[in-house]
């Protein structure tokens, strides 16, 4: 088999377009089954990325990675559950993560540091990466995807070319395979902008509560402080675009609008401004498609919710997860690959979908506590298995067990389309 110049096969099992936690757990997870895999990440790592503050479905990609104690090893400020000012009256509630998963807490993380220890362990678990290598293009052959062509940043060879049996699109918001191949449908209710920044000096919710995320809601909007460090915090604010839209800087209503909090200012109140401001626009899609002939969308690739209860990178390597069992069967049964993918996309969508029908709910903030438990059962426990309380933490948590993603069965697909005379 012949390599090019980084002594990457020109023939791969998988390519996988970008590095961050779906395509590297993704492509870790089928190294270590032994799948030759490539990944093409635009960027050198490490590098920024929002998304500081995970929840415990996050650790279940992690014990199958073998991340578990270098997590523990690094550092990272432990998340034992969230605190909120939200809904009427304003009164503070909170919740443990301990009540409702086998997990006593998540983390928080700058996402920097996490994103490359995760690239790094695909890399120790036998992945191919090529970092600042941006995918130009697409091979295709009688409407199926068999390849990629490429650049590297400083390369000699103007442009590289790779064949696989499958491409998976991991690229984040970026949607570099999505763009060509899927439609994005915009959820016009989670039209959202978010602006924030860093503090330092900051203190500390009390006691219990000390490591939680704070979510404080106001009349057009909501807070998020999250602890990275011992006096550090990342702090955010949401509100509608059309709100944004309507009071001109970004920045002034930041201020304005933390002015206004009550716990979040508190917190600040010593703080000083580490950073400067960001922003992101346009939350919450899904794509059309999850898959097609060649190739397959996971992540923030495939879809992405509103940041309300920090599920981004749980829902990305959660699928990840799944997606590499189902790739791994399809490689040795090709013939399954349609009916396989289908069974992805339909369990991702129903788990996304149960997350963005929550939310949408979580975002009348005229309601009592109780409300928004009941809501949760009604939607991941129909069955009334646990007390509602416990079915929002296991939701919040990304672990509303029930759900398919975690256990997507497709070996019966294997003997439907076996042949006759082979089943004999």
């Amino acid at each position: 088999m012949s390599t090019n110049p980084y002594g990457i096969p020109d023939v791969l099992d998988v390519v996988v377009i970008g590095g961050g936690p779906a395509g590297a757990t993704l492509a870790g997870l089928l190294a270590r089954k032994n799948r030759n895999v490539l990944i093409l990440e635009r960027e050198r790592f490490p590098r920024y990325h929002i998304g500081e503050s995970l929840i415990p479905g996050f650790m279940r990609a992690m014990e199958e990675l073998g991340m578990t104690e270098r997590l523990e090893a690094r550092g990272f400020e432990k998340k034992a559950g969230g605190t909120l000012l939200w809904g009427a009256g304003r009164i503070p509630w909170g919740f443990s993560f301990i009540e409702g998963t086998p997990y006593k807490h998540a983390y928080h993380v700058r996402r920097a540091d996490l994103d490359s220890m995760l690239l790094d362990r695909a890399r120790e678990l036998g992945a191919h990466v090529l970092e600042e290598a941006t995918v130009k293009d697409f091979i295709e052959e009688n409407g199926r995807v068999t390849g990629v062509t490429y650049t590297v940043r400083g390369s000699e060879v103007p442009l590289h070319e790779v064949r696989t049996s499958l491409v998976i699109d991991a690229s984040g918001q970026a949607r570099v395979l999505g763009r060509k191949y899927a439609t994005v449908n915009w959820h016009e209710d989670l039209r959202n902008v978010a602006i924030w920044t860093y503090f330092d000096n900051c203190h500390r919710l009390p006691g219990a509560e000390r490591s939680n995320i704070l979510t404080e809601g106001l009349s057009d909007g909501w807070f998020w402080a999250i602890p990275i460090g011992e006096s550090t915090m990342s702090v955010g604010y949401v509100t509608t675009s059309d709100n944004a839209a309507a009071n001109g800087s970004l920045e002034d209503m930041f201020s304005a609008r933390r002015e206004e909090t009550t716990q979040v200012k508190e917190l600040l109140r010593d703080a000083t401004q580490a950073g400067g401001f960001r922003t992101a626009r346009d939350w919450s899609y899904t794509c059309d498609r999850f898959y097609g002939p060649g190739w397959a969308l996971v992540g923030d690739a495939a879809a992405f919710v509103d940041p309300l209860l920090s599920t981004g990178v749980t829902l990305a390597t959660l699928a990840a997860s799944a997606l590499s069992g189902i790739v791994d069967t399809v490689l040795d049964h090709p013939e399954i690959e349609e009916k396989a993918l289908e069974r992805y996309a339909t369990t991702y969508r129903r788990f996304f979908d149960e997350i963005r029908v929550f939310i949408g709910k979580f975002y009348d903030q005229s309601k009592n506590k109780e409300f928004y438990w009941d809501q949760a059962q009604q939607l991941a426990d129909p069955e009334r298995k646990f007390t509602p309380r416990v079915t929002f933490i296991q939701l919040a948590s990304g672990l509303s067990g029930a759900n398919p993603l975690f256990h997507i069965e497709i070996d019966d697909l294997i003997e439907e389309d076996a042949p006759t005379a082979a089943r004999a």
